[in-house]
């Protein structure tokens, strides 16, 4: 929630850290109404039965990044104002949910030390038993009625499980359920806002979960939307440190990389289609006549794609900026190539001879200049 929350602002103010919004400008953005009515089947954004909750929907987030400092926050009567204060962390939050949820647990530790209840959670933690449950839920409700405008339990119940539940993950615990000390650890599926509940699913039971993740139309709104955003992401990214210029490097090829290319193909791989590191920036010549031949965008030149595999190596390894992430590279690699094999390379060297292994009928006559201009291994030695 809070990563597309993120979104929607650096969209609205178009990444002008000048210009101010309110929660309803957010709101009525049309970007908003596009991917936030799909994903989180919700109604109508202006319909009286959702006025409410998308308010509190859109206001919270909103004001944790205020409190947070990402975002600068003025009042004007009864309306609050907000401007981009700190642009990096907003976009880095927007970028991955992962980032989002880092920044999420690191927030609350924060809060719960600054307001000295942090020991009551981790004695929790440590102890995992329905007493510490219980000592721990009264004592969080006891103290946000007394320091807070919150004056009823239930309304403390519900900010409970989203303090206690991202903390009861990142340490591998069990965290609530449905008001309860969990039987079991707390899971990443749990945390996503509207989340599925598979009790609830199809009352057919032939149908499996993975069967239906093809079918619901709120997953396959939030994969579109996340394949979209991973595509932004990439061109933003090469835009601002490639000069919009292909990451496949050739010879002649001075056109603005304007296409955004699966490496591994979403339909075959629809696990990785949001995955920043299974894209690459093309020119549309790269696109249409070598990566998808006669510009058939079902089929892949696997020629052309050992190309791309060896230049979005060099890419990630030349990010400075911390946007890729070599242990996702890994896996879109075992997932692409449908191997466990790159879980075991110890660096950058190693993990080329891998994809090597794969290729080995690439046909050096048809692309060995491209070859020449992208593999690092042209231009740096190994130390051995």
């Amino acid at each position: 929630m809070l990563s597309i929350i993120s979104d929607c602002i650096l969209e609205f103010t178009q990444y002008d850290i000048k210009k101010s919004f309110s929660v309803k400008d957010i709101w009525d953005s049309p970007y908003t109404h596009e991917n936030v009515k799909m994903i989180f089947s919700k109604p109508d954004l202006n319909s009286d039965f959702s006025v409410h909750e998308y308010d509190k929907f859109f206001s919270q987030p909103i004001k944790l990044l205020a409190y947070s400092g990402i975002l600068s926050e003025t009042k004007n009567g009864n309306k609050n104002t907000y401007t981009i204060q700190n642009i990096e962390l907003l976009e880095y939050l927007m970028q991955r949910e992962t980032n989002a949820l880092k920044f999420l647990i690191l927030y609350i530790q924060k809060v719960l030390r600054n307001s000295g209840i942090y020991p009551i959670f981790d004695n929790f933690l440590q102890k995992q038993n329905k007493e510490s449950f219980i000592q721990l839920k009264e004592s969080f409700v006891a103290f946000t009625i007394n320091n807070t405008a919150i004056n009823n339990a239930t309304e403390c119940f519900r900010i409970f499980t989203k303090i206690l539940n991202p903390l009861a993950f990142y340490y591998g615990k069990k965290g609530t359920r449905k008001g309860y000390l969990s039987e079991t650890i707390i899971s990443r599926d749990e945390l996503n806002y509207n989340r599925i509940n598979w009790r609830d699913v199809g009352k057919d039971k032939n149908i499996t979960r993975q069967e239906h993740k093809l079918t619901n139309p709120k997953i396959i709104a939030n994969a579109n939307y996340l394949v979209q955003k991973a595509k932004k992401v990439v061109k933003q990214y090469n835009d601002r440190f490639n000069n919009s210029f292909s990451e496949v490097k050739q010879e002649n090829e001075n056109s603005q990389a304007t296409q955004m290319h699966h490496i591994f193909p979403v339909q075959d791989f629809p696990s990785i289609a949001d995955y920043i590191e299974n894209l690459i920036t093309l020119t549309p010549n790269q696109h249409f006549i070598y990566a998808h031949p006669n510009n058939q965008t079902r089929f892949i030149d696997k020629d052309f794609q050992y190309i791309c595999l060896l230049a979005k190596t060099t890419t990630i390894l030349n990010d400075i900026q911390g946007i890729y992430d070599w242990n996702n590279y890994i896996f879109v690699l075992n997932m692409g190539l449908n191997t466990t094999l790159f879980c075991q390379v110890g660096n950058e060297w190693e993990l080329l001879q891998t994809i090597d292994t794969f290729y080995t009928d690439f046909d050096k006559n048809k692309y060995q200049n491209l070859q020449s201009k992208n593999d690092l291994r042209a231009f740096f030695k190994p130390n051995n």
